[in-house]
């Protein structure tokens, strides 16, 4: 199992796909729900490691001989998948985090703005336009 894994850890999209439709194929073999478990980890779409971790669980709670020596490899997957998946859990919230901190702060830079635009507006001088005088001289009040 530790060999298939290794295998299929390098494949991505449409090789990965097929593969995942070709396990799927073989049955509901303890060896099958493992490989499947292993492929669906990989496509790092959370309904998928869900799937997997809910695999792992059926051949840990299989008790024919066939699964038997695959018990300790799908816990230690499980726990694997439940980790990576509440460190997914985590980032997606802080990706969250950070949008919303983002949106925040572009709203207060536009009030920022608003509130220069308005001190500019009141610290323009009330200087009268000047006058045009008729001989270009200055007249003596």
């Amino acid at each position: 199992m530790l060999a298939y894994a290794d295998k299929v850890r390098p494949l991505g999209g449409a090789d990965l796909s097929a593969e995942i439709a070709r396990v799927g194929e073989q049955g509901e073999t303890p060896a099958a729900q493992m490989q499947l478990a292993i492929l669906l980890a990989q496509t790092r779409v959370p309904a998928d490691l869900a799937r997997a971790l809910g695999l792992l669980q059926r051949v840990i709670a299989n008790p024919a001989p066939e699964a038997q020596p695959l018990h300790p490899l799908a816990r230690a997957l499980a726990a694997r998948y439940v980790e990576q998946r509440r460190v997914e859990d985590d980032r997606d919230k802080q990706v969250q985090q950070l949008r919303d901190s983002q949106r925040r702060i572009d709203q207060l830079n536009e009030r920022i703005e608003a509130l220069r635009a308005i001190e500019r507006s009141f610290a323009r001088p009330n200087t009268p336009a000047p006058t045009p005088s008729s001989n270009g001289s200055r007249s003596n009040p």
